[in-house]
């Protein structure tokens, strides 16, 4: 029974899950997206978050802390050069776990953990002065009022296609 259990223990004694997750975490610091089990992604996530939390202040004490985790000069070099600066003023959540399908020799739960910040694919920024989308609720209306209009526009609609045929004759 679990009766309060933190952390799923994957398994696993304690320096082997260390280990893991600090493979794991220096990984997804590295690639920015992994795919693993549903499992180790979940407890990924409450491995790296704090880390990358951590990562927010640029000290020579907070990078020591880093890599007394992380083990790995390569992934400090990373966290701190582009990570750190796309999530500076995220106030948490710095990773998404996706599901995917099952593994097929296994059949175990898979999902894909990504930093937030560097999927292009959600985090469209909009364009200032760009118009928000409409809702259904208007469209709705527009479609009733250009029903009524189409019935009085038809007459004149020779006259547009004299002007159209102009230009293209020059």
């Amino acid at each position: 029974m679990r009766h309060g259990a933190k952390i799923n223990h994957l398994g696993r004694k304690t320096p082997h899950r260390k280990a893991l997750l600090r493979n794991l975490a220096c990984q997804l610091i590295q690639h920015k997206r992994i795919v693993t089990t549903l499992a180790k992604a979940k407890a990924l996530r409450i491995f790296v978050e704090p880390l990358l939390t951590k990562s927010k202040e640029d000290t020579t004490h907070q990078r020591r802390v880093l890599f007394s985790y992380l083990q790995d000069k390569e992934a400090i070099k990373e966290l701190y050069a582009t990570v750190s600066t796309k999530i500076a003023d995220r106030p948490g959540g710095y990773c998404r776990i996706i599901k995917l399908d099952r593994r097929i020799g296994d059949a175990a739960d898979m999902a894909m953990i990504e930093l937030v910040d560097f999927n292009e694919i959600y985090n469209v920024k909009t364009v200032v002065g760009e118009e928000k989308k409409k809702t259904r609720r208007g469209r709705a209306k527009k479609v009733a009022d250009t029903v009524a209009p189409v019935a009085e526009v038809a007459p004149e609609a020779p006259a547009t296609e004299a002007s159209e045929e102009t230009p293209s004759a020059e």
